[in-house]
């Protein structure tokens, strides 16, 4: 068995007393350490879920809108796709308004006058609920630019005009 020399023993106890006398620097500095960050707020996730549903919203309406206008043909399958979306998108706001989730928030557009007038508000977003579904019943049946599909188009739009004119900063 093999001792160790002077020289081997003398930095083993150099590397003892560097690691020991280090430890409280390395606890100090753990303590000090800022914290992780908790994420966004609950009205900051609002303001971003809501918006998001209401750019899918009207990227799938435009379609809509030109196909209402004349300006782009009717195709049953882009119609199909798109008023399937716009009727799922349609339920995510109503649970992304919950109160004060416009206050703090730079990117927020919706006024304070909807939690005040909090029954009209959720009034107007069950329509909006429900004219997003007809619009996908109408074009089930429809299957082309009818009249009765254009009435669903425009019951939609006029939803969105009121809220926005109602309750959107603009």
């Amino acid at each position: 068995m093999k001792r160790n020399s002077p020289i081997q023993r003398r930095l083993r106890q150099a590397s003892a007393v560097a690691f020991f006398s280090l430890l409280p620097l390395a606890s100090a500095w753990t303590q000090s350490a800022p914290a992780p960050a908790a994420g966004p707020s609950p009205a900051r996730v609002a303001v971003e879920n809501r918006r998001a549903a209401y750019q899918l919203i009207g990227s799938s309406f435009r379609y809509f809108g030109a196909v209402a206008k004349g300006t782009t043909p009717y195709d049953e399958a882009e119609a199909s796709k798109r008023a399937a979306r716009i009727a799922l998108l349609a339920t995510i706001p109503g649970e992304n308004f919950p109160e004060g989730s416009n206050l703090g928030e730079p990117d927020s557009k919706a006024k304070a006058d909807i939690w005040s007038s909090r029954a009209d508000f959720d009034k107007k977003l069950k329509d909006f609920e429900a004219h997003a579904a007809n619009l996908a019943e109408v074009n089930a049946k429809e299957k082309g630019a009818t009249d009765a599909l254009k009435a669903a188009i425009a019951s939609l739009a006029q939803d969105c005009k009121g809220c926005h004119d109602q309750y959107k900063v603009k």
